[in-house]
């Protein structure tokens, strides 16, 4: 392929950064410009991208602006909470998951406009350029890739805004400070790093949060909701039939409500640093909660233990970038394999920071209260089975006691 770029398309959010870069390209590489914009329920106006990239010369018919909030919800969230990912044992990947829905729409939109190359605005520190370039070469092996910020000399906030006065780009009031921290959004989450965050020591500061209430001023009283399944994923909410955005958008409210998803981490990038965010997930940390208490009668034993190993596994592939590699889709083929039975109803309980399993069914049940009963089991079970049961597995480490071990 040759060097020469003719027509790029930009992951664009409109703002600062983005804004730059459009123009950066325009100028070093001499291309026209297409600017994606996803709606993946970040919770800000994305029309104004639209004005903005048409103030900057790219094409009305270059302009792609998409709701995705259906997509990025039913699949990519929802198949990750059927794996009951966590990185690192904490972390919902909310960040994470929302990168390759941008990579495909970018690599999509490349191919509508036969475009050579595509750009992101994620720097050369982070994990979101290794995720992004990954989708990428994974749809697309041949496409040119441009990272503005491992390539300009742009290095400092102040010659960001220099470079955009320069080319009267506007640069909003609240820019031309340094910003006490970065935010990140989207319908699963919002992630905050970077400045009054980055000393592991000091605690949070409560500006930072803005999408949970502070547990301590919550409602007083507990609120008792059920969620409803269908082979692994939530389908309703108190009986009420919703379409995965808009389930995912009700979970949201409750836990903004009640306090619930707020994670203090410190977790090891990809790139090899360790970095300190803080993650609010309201709606996705009940319903991971609510997943996990339908798998706890549903699914049988031996399935619910491999799938707790394959978990970090599978969390560290998204973490890393990896959703479009055959080894997340093998483990993703075992997973919804495992799903089958799961379905039924949990009740859960939403009180000062905290969601509480407190009852499940499933006309699938695995639950047997004949049979774990205290009472008198009719016969269901013989307790003198257990003393064999005990003996064989007894038996190796009475081999090794007479040994002396």
């Amino acid at each position: 392929m040759s060097d020469k770029i003719n027509r790029v398309v930009l992951a664009y959010s409109g703002g600062l950064d983005t804004s730059v870069i459009l123009k950066w390209l325009q100028q070093t590489y001499n291309c026209e410009v297409v600017t994606f914009t996803a709606d993946l329920g970040q919770g800000e106006e994305i029309e104004p991208a639209r004005q903005k990239a048409r103030l900057a010369g790219v094409r009305k018919e270059h302009i792609f602006i998409e709701d995705l909030r259906e997509e990025f919800t039913r699949d990519f969230v929802f198949p990750m909470m059927r794996a009951n990912a966590l990185y690192e044992g904490l972390y919902l990947l909310g960040t994470s998951i929302a990168r390759p829905l941008i990579a495909k729409r970018q690599i999509e939109i490349a191919k509508m406009v036969d475009a050579d190359a595509v750009s992101h605005g994620a720097t050369g520190k982070g994990n979101d350029q290794v995720r992004f370039e990954l989708g990428y070469y994974g749809l697309n092996p041949d496409i040119k890739v441009i990272a503005p910020w491992r390539e300009w000399e742009l290095t400092s906030r102040t010659a960001l805004i220099e470079f955009a006065e320069k080319h009267q780009i506007p640069v909003p009031k609240d820019k031309r400070g340094e910003s006490p921290f970065s935010t990140d959004a989207n319908l699963l989450h919002t992630s905050s790093e970077g400045k009054v965050l980055e000393d592991p020591w000091e605690e949070v500061p409560d500006y930072v949060y803005s999408r949970t209430n502070n547990p301590e001023d919550a409602p007083d009283r507990p609120e008792i909701i059920t969620v409803d399944f269908e082979r692994g994923d939530a389908v309703a909410i108190n009986g009420e039939g919703m379409s995965p955005a808009t389930l995912l958008a009700k979970l949201n409210d409750y836990g903004k409500t009640h306090g619930i998803g707020r994670l203090d981490l410190v977790e090891n990038r990809f790139v090899g640093m360790k970095s300190r965010g803080m993650y609010e997930t309201p709606g996705g940390t009940i319903l991971h909660l609510a997943h996990r208490g339908i798998e706890q009668i549903t699914l049988d034993r031996g399935a619910a233990h491999l799938k707790d190993e394959l978990a970090p596994r599978y969390a560290e592939l998204i973490y890393n970038g990896f959703w479009f590699s055959p080894e997340r889709e093998m483990l993703q083929a075992a997973i919804d394999h495992s799903q089958a039975n799961v379905s039924g109803t949990v009740r859960l309980k939403l009180y000062k920071g905290s969601v509480n399993v407190i009852g499940r069914r499933s006309p699938n049940s695995l639950y047997s209260e004949k049979i774990v009963t205290f009472e008198d089991d009719a016969g269901a079970y013989d307790q003198r089975d257990a003393a064999g049961f005990i003996k064989l597995n007894a038996l190796r480490l009475r081999l090794l006691g007479r040994r002396g071990r």
